[in-house]
């Protein structure tokens, strides 16, 4: 506790709390001339699909507030971005080998798309209500659409300058707060089905059972790792490094961004029908609604498909190669060089496939659960929601304990000549 209070935490830990209040607050402030109220209902009386992507972002939808975007437009255009590096090799090369500069540069880029994805989700949000809108006119959709994006915008920012302080990642931190406003609802709703089908002392254990084993399969899978030995040269052996030397690699690398990137996929169709209500467009977002037919197909097919892009995104096998043998270190009968880069490609894609297997089975939880219990508050939770709360919290702990350690070696360098004896 003296650690924790000397170290510069508390007033971190007091920034990101009012920075996340502050990004609830902005929900609950509503765009002007729209009744928000018959927009609720209409979501919870047919719209189901929206229903569930209101869920997803805290409830920002319903309430038509100036951050209704939430932090989408930003996970879209890190998608894009993304897939891009493996497309444009001048693009990789801005984020990797060119330093600081590089990735701010890119970081920027980013954001120019992050702009653009606001512009249009903002305007189509503003056309979706415009049956609910009390003057509906070009001015209303210009000045709605610029609060909307404004709104966008800052949430940006905010989750910018959370990964800043380097208690956690911006975004994650945000969804994280989302998933956290709508547990009280969630829970109650449960309590208020299983009321209403007659049976609660049966099917709470059951289905509080399954949340806790569920959680407690995530905490597990995320703090495995895969410890590969590493031998250094003569130079590192005095201190005896190398006896306790190893590679870490944790079998789920890939964190909470596959679930991220797969749910903003799946929302995309139910984006696209707010604003375009097209038969086939509408067909697509029910399929792909929780329960629906491709939903657990095509949400695990998305996992699989970001966890192994993921997982080799931020671990390239020949830049980790090359740096062990810039260090000294070599893998036990491994050459260093080629058959060190194929080494850990393979020992990756392994790990990429038992993550992915991992991740498909959370994804078919809450199918199971909804199966057994008739409960139907545990769909999006489980597959998407709850990995997402305990990798944030998990990574936020780490980070913390981090800080804490890193404190006890924090002095300034007018301490330090202070102490000096003077000459």
């Amino acid at each position: 506790m003296n650690d924790f209070m000397n170290s510069k935490l508390p007033g971190k830990i007091g920034t990101v709390l009012l920075l996340l209040i502050l990004s609830r607050v902005g929900t609950y402030i509503p765009i002007s001339g729209v009744d928000r109220d018959a927009f609720a209902e209409s979501l919870q009386g047919g719209g189901n699909v929206l229903g569930y992507v209101d869920t997803l972002t805290g409830g920002s939808i319903s309430k038509l507030g100036i951050f209704s975007l939430g932090i989408v437009p930003y996970i879209n255009s890190s998608i894009i971005f993304q897939l891009l590096t493996s497309v444009f090799p001048s693009l990789k090369k801005l984020q990797k080998e060119e330093g600081e500069a590089g990735r701010r540069k890119f970081q920027q880029y980013q954001r120019y798309g992050a702009l653009g994805f606001a512009v249009v989700q903002a305007v189509g949000q503003c056309l979706y209500v415009r049956p609910f809108v009390e003057d509906f006119n070009l001015g209303w959709l210009v000045e709605s659409s610029a609060v909307l994006t404004a709104g966008a915008m800052i949430l940006l920012y905010i989750g910018e300058v959370l990964t800043e302080l380097k208690l956690g990642n911006g975004t994650s931190l945000l969804i994280f707060t989302n998933i956290i406003s709508s547990l009280p609802s969630s829970f109650g709703q449960t309590l208020s089905q299983a009321s209403e089908k007659g049976d609660a002392a049966t099917v709470l254990p059951v289905f509080f059972g399954a949340f806790f084993l569920t959680t407690l399969g995530i905490v597990y899978v995320q703090e495995a790792e895969r410890k590969i030995p590493m031998n250094y040269s003569t130079r590192f052996q005095a201190g005896g490094l190398a006896k306790s030397s190893y590679l870490p690699f944790k079998v789920n690398s890939a964190g909470v961004m596959p679930i991220i990137f797969a749910s903003s996929l799946l929302a995309l169709p139910a984006t696209l029908a707010r604003f375009a209500p097209n038969p086939v467009i509408i067909g697509a977002a029910k399929a792909v609604y929780p329960g629906g037919v491709a939903y657990v197909p095509v949400n695990i097919a998305l996992i699989c498909f970001f966890n192994y892009f993921y997982t080799f995104l931020q671990l390239e096998p020949k830049d980790v190669a090359d740096q062990l043998k810039r260090q000294g270190a070599s893998i036990p009968g491994v050459r260093p060089g080629a058959a060190t880069s194929g080494y850990i490609t393979r020992v990756l894609e392994r790990l990429s496939i038992l993550g992915s297997v991992f991740l498909g089975f959370l994804a078919l939880a809450p199918t199971a659960v909804e199966g057994i219990t008739g409960l139907t508050t545990f769909r999006g939770f489980a597959g998407t929601s709850l990995l997402i709360l305990v990798g944030v919290a998990t990574d936020t702990t780490r980070k913390v304990r981090s800080e804490i350690v890193m404190s006890r070696y924090d002095t300034s360098l007018d301490d330090f000549y202070k102490d000096m004896p003077k000459k």
